[in-house]
């Protein structure tokens, strides 16, 4: 079965935090494929599901790790898709650890990086990257943008009517 979208996760424990680009890419009709693969503990089941994914038509990697979240590196390492890092806050670590690990790569491994426990923007990023070959997901994407703004339009005008009623 082919996937647009390969998400990796380094524990089970960071399902929580992913579940926001699992539930954003399924409201938007994209196809994705989830894994629990370590950078570190199974490098080499890490290493064939990149090139599975890869050969099942994935256009995008998210990674969301925490600690050392080496994982999005690391893939990135092992490809030319585009990687979307989602760096994860963890219990025993400062969150900066998982945000500077996913930022300083070196010249040429590029990770694009959302901000912390972002899955939700990693997903849309990811869409985005899809949507420049798809018109019907860039309508979708366009749609959801709209429905946003006309969110916050409509807040400024109840927010404006509110100071006016003060006294």
């Amino acid at each position: 079965m082919s996937y647009e979208v390969a998400i990796v996760m380094g524990s089970d424990s960071d399902f929580e935090k992913m579940k926001p680009a699992i539930k954003e890419l399924k409201s938007l009709e994209v196809s994705f494929k989830v894994r629990v693969l370590s950078a570190h503990r199974t490098p080499v089941e890490l290493d064939h599901f990149i090139t599975d994914a890869q050969y099942k038509g994935a256009k995008v990697f998210i990674a969301g790790a925490g600690l050392s979240a080496m994982l999005p590196g690391a893939i990135a390492a092992k490809t030319m898709l585009p990687v979307i890092g989602v760096p994860l806050s963890a219990d025993n670590s400062l969150p900066m650890d998982s945000i500077i690990s996913s930022l300083q790569m070196p010249p040429g491994i590029p990770v694009l990086v959302v901000g912390l426990n972002a899955a939700k923007n990693a997903a849309i990023a990811a869409a985005r990257i899809i949507a420049t070959n798809n018109e019907d997901l860039a309508k979708k994407l366009l749609d959801s943008f709209l429905s946003a703004k006309n969110k916050v339009l409509k807040a400024d005008e109840e927010i404006e009517e509110k100071i006016s009623k003060l006294e």
